[in-house]
């Protein structure tokens, strides 16, 4: 996770906000969620400013964007090479920290002749709230 202070980056007011929302978040949120954390925060931001700024804000590797499939995005505060799981039953998305082994990245490359730039995993399955 970047901790430069967010007054730090020099950033619109607006924008400082949508971060602060990421940055406190305990969970991977829609940009549905940003918006409305973001409109308690302040008041007079819109839904097209709060996009505007979490494309900006990936754009500049502050935060990361993750898509799975059709579903909508998802925005994270780490930024650096991580791996997830996702809960099929209600959809929850946590990090995991793992080491990709050489051998399944060249074996991933092979199979499917793309140049390799980086791989990540997603572990799909019932999280311990749903399992029960």
């Amino acid at each position: 996770m970047n901790t430069t202070s967010i007054k730090e980056l020099g950033l619109t007011k607006q924008r400082e906000v949508v971060l602060r929302v990421i940055r406190d978040a305990h969970e991977h949120l829609t940009a549905n969620e940003v918006f409305t954390a973001s409109k308690n925060l302040l008041p007079t931001i819109s839904f097209a400013t709060v996009y505007n700024s979490l494309r900006y804000l990936k754009d500049s590797g502050h935060i990361a964007e993750i898509g799975f499939g059709n579903g909508a995005s998802r925005y994270d505060r780490t930024t650096h090479r991580h791996d997830h799981a996702i809960c099929t039953d209600c959809g929850k998305l946590v990090d995991i920290e793992m080491e990709v082994p050489a051998d399944i990245l060249k074996a991933a490359a092979r199979q499917s002749k793309f140049k390799p730039e980086t791989l990540e995993f997603t572990l799909r399955g019932k999280c311990p709230d749903c399992a029960k």
